[in-house]
């Protein structure tokens, strides 16, 4: 008990010097602060990180081996830093991986010319190159398939009208304007509505889509048709693409290659048909299906704290990305940005009361799987907390992109405002003054609010993340933007310092604090002890 004493007496010690804003009772060290930007601005690493993550380990499918290789290279950092317990963290299963080595499709005639075209993930590539006609299908009836009946052996079938294409009248790239943000600010949650909410009427629409098209690949086994064309959804060459049209599942039978084509190239062949004039086409698409392991791994890694180690703040990004492209903003700029931040910690060897915990999510792009199972597995649910849910603080994430971070989304919970208006105080001269009550989702923050842990993402500038490179084939390591990206690392990491200096845990929101109350009580009375919430 007198070591304990003593430790304690140090460290208090060497504690840092806070400052307490006038309008605010939360304390803001401004000499860390200080230190950090410095680092973060003068000596960054976070493009360099960028482009290990994507030049290099990209795209970053869950599963693959490329993401396999990116997760090695990230644990090696956080060992090179100074990091411990970096680890993989498992979860699952997810199923089997999957990677394209090859896409190549040109037109052969009645003119040749080269087709910008893009495999879907988890549809099968093709035994060999085959060169074959190319058929329009017409159908919205099951019915309508019977035109086709015996006439499609070996075709490259074209499943889809062509889309409009119409001129853009505003910027790709944009940043958020005062006005926007002051509304955000403005928001009052509690009278908001539910949100989207999709009519009976459009469900069932949507339903019967999908059977059609579950039909239409059967039908299309069945007569033997090589691949199927869809228009993607992009323009000026762009080809936005996802993984519709294949499974996960081993014992799913691989049907037919699913091939995402640009607009401008559907349309034009569209044409060519429409004139009576047959058109072949050359495919060579070689996918390939990784079966070995057929679970998710989450990358962990911590810089332990001193006097208060077994209280948790977290910071992260999902790790994952779609094929199309090498994954920079989505999300190789998150993942970059939360790396440096650590780094940052750990190069100033900024003293951290709670244990600092990184984590770079897998599955995100599946639905929030690598984050949502870890969160269960470590802290349970509101209704179900293990003792690690009492003690964790916070968790911060970034995934929208490149953009710099304007502030906050407080995802409705009041007593945490003062506290981040004090944090983003020092950050005001680069634009960082924004907090809203309203909340934001998609992405791994609300795998930690959904169990009522305190989980935040930032608010970003937009920049050209949902016109240009979101899931697309743009999304590369050109399209970064590195003073933003240098400006979140500072922001994060001072974040991520002040939540583990903290004198108490983050606040939770009332509703959330009193179910986890609730939950952890029942629990002690039924072993007989006082329960006591941190």
């Amino acid at each position: 008990m007198h070591f304990r004493r003593l430790v304690a007496a140090a460290l208090l010690a060497a504690a840092p010097v806070f400052a307490t804003p006038a309008s605010s009772q939360e304390p803001v060290d401004t000499s860390a602060v200080r230190r950090i930007r410095e680092e973060a601005f003068d000596r960054s690493q976070v493009m360099t990180i960028a482009s290990w993550l994507t030049d290099v380990h990209g795209p970053r499918l869950t599963g693959s081996p490329i993401m396999a290789a990116a997760s090695e290279w990230a644990l090696g950092k956080f060992r090179e830093w100074g990091l411990v317990n970096a680890t993989m963290d498992t979860w699952g299963p997810f199923g089997r991986g999957w990677t394209n080595e090859r896409m190549v499709a040109h037109v052969t005639a009645p003119v040749p010319f080269p087709v910008i075209a893009y495999p879907s993930a988890w549809t099968p590539g093709l035994s060999a190159p085959v060169t074959g006609r190319v058929v329009m299908l017409s159908a919205t009836t099951p019915t309508d398939f019977d035109t086709y009946r015996g006439t499609l052996r070996g075709a490259i079938v074209m499943a889809g009208d062509p889309p409009t294409l119409r001129p853009r009248f505003t910027p790709d790239a944009t940043r958020l304007a005062d006005e926007e943000l002051e509304r955000m600010a403005a928001a009052d949650p509690a009278a908001a509505g539910p949100g989207f909410q999709m009519s009976d009427e459009a469900r069932a629409r949507m339903r019967a889509q999908q059977a059609l098209a579950a039909e239409r690949t059967r039908f299309l086994v069945d007569e033997g048709a090589a691949a199927v064309l869809t228009p993607a959804r992009g323009q000026d060459g762009t080809v936005f693409v996802g993984g519709s049209g294949g499974s996960r599942d081993p014992a799913s039978p691989a049907l037919l290659p699913v091939i995402s084509v640009a607009a401008e190239h559907y349309g034009r062949i569209a044409r060519i048909l429409e004139k009576g004039l047959p058109v072949t086409m050359e495919l060579d698409v070689r996918n390939r299906f990784h079966d070995a392991d057929l679970y998710g791994h989450n990358v962990l890694a911590e810089i332990p704290g001193t006097d208060r180690a077994d209280e948790v703040v977290m910071l992260g990004a999902h790790f994952d990305s779609w094929h199309g492209a090498t994954g920079a903003t989505d999300n190789a700029a998150g993942s970059a940005v939360m790396m440096e931040a650590v780094r940052i910690l750990k190069a100033l060897d900024l003293p951290l009361r709670r244990t600092v915990r990184i984590a770079l999510w897998t599955g995100e792009e599946q639905g929030l799987l690598g984050s949502r199972a870890y969160v269960r597995q470590t802290f349970g649910t509101a209704d179900a907390p293990t003792p690690a849910h009492g003690k964790f603080s916070a968790y911060f994430n970034m995934d929208n992109g490149t953009g710099a971070f304007r502030g906050v989304w407080l995802q409705g919970n009041r007593a945490i405002a003062p506290v981040f208006e004090a944090w983003m105080r020092p950050f005001a001269d680069k634009g960082v003054r924004t907090l809203t009550l309203s909340s934001t989702g998609g992405t791994d923050h609300l795998a930690f609010d959904g169990v009522g842990l305190p989980g935040f993402q930032f608010i970003q500038d937009p920049m050209d993340y949902s016109s240009r490179t979101h899931h697309s084939t743009m999304d590369t390591w050109e399209r970064l933007q590195a003073d933003d990206m240098k400006l979140n690392a500072a922001v994060v990491a001072a974040f991520v310092y002040h939540a583990a200096n903290r004198a108490e845990l983050l606040p939770r929101t009332p509703a959330a604090r009193e179910r986890v109350v609730g939950a952890r009580k029942r629990q002690r009375a039924s072993r007989g002890r006082p329960f006591v919430f941190p």
